[in-house]
């Protein structure tokens, strides 16, 4: 039953999360996985220290569902999709802002997207680029909700099964 009340949660959360999509609290926790890519990366080069922030946003989603997948908890390891697609979202979101650098960084720092685009010749594109990563993170989104409810049609009964 209470996988039944999560899912049911993230409907909502999720329409939100494609039609108008903000910064929020899970944003924080990503910020957090991002800054971290930033010092992880930083031997690669300054593309690798630019580029490292997103991959640390994405890898912590991603390794978390490939837990809950190997431990046999694929509706959990759902869950972890819908994070990856909300944290997909968010990098989409600073892409998009990196003409225009609006977003407040972290100690001020550089604009990693302008950095990059501006580096790739591909700035002027800064909205398309983050407009194609929000639709690809849609599409993930309903496809992990999707997953998530084959789960729970099809999946054993959750009743002595905790969450996590």
């Amino acid at each position: 039953m209470f996988r039944w009340i999560i899912f049911i949660a993230l409907l909502p959360y999720s329409a939100w999360l494609i039609f108008s999509y903000e910064y929020h609290f899970i944003d924080h926790v990503n910020l957090a996985f991002h800054e971290a890519g930033h010092l992880i990366f930083t031997p690669f080069g300054q593309t690798g220290h630019f580029l490292g922030g997103t991959i640390g946003q994405l890898f912590f989603p991603v390794a978390i569902a490939v837990y809950f997948w190997r431990q046999d908890k694929a509706f959990e390891a759902g869950v972890g999709g819908v994070w990856f697609a909300e944290s997909l979202m968010y990098a989409a979101h600073y892409m998009s802002d990196a003409r225009d650098m609006r977003m407040p960084l972290v100690g001020g720092g550089v604009h990693d997207w302008n950095f990059l685009f501006a580096k790739w010749g591909v700035l002027y594109r800064a909205e398309a680029i983050g407009t194609f990563f929000h639709v690809l993170a849609a599409v993930l989104l309903m496809g992990a909700l999707l997953f998530m409810f084959r789960q729970l049609k099809t999946g054993r009964s959750d009743a002595t099964e905790p969450l996590l």
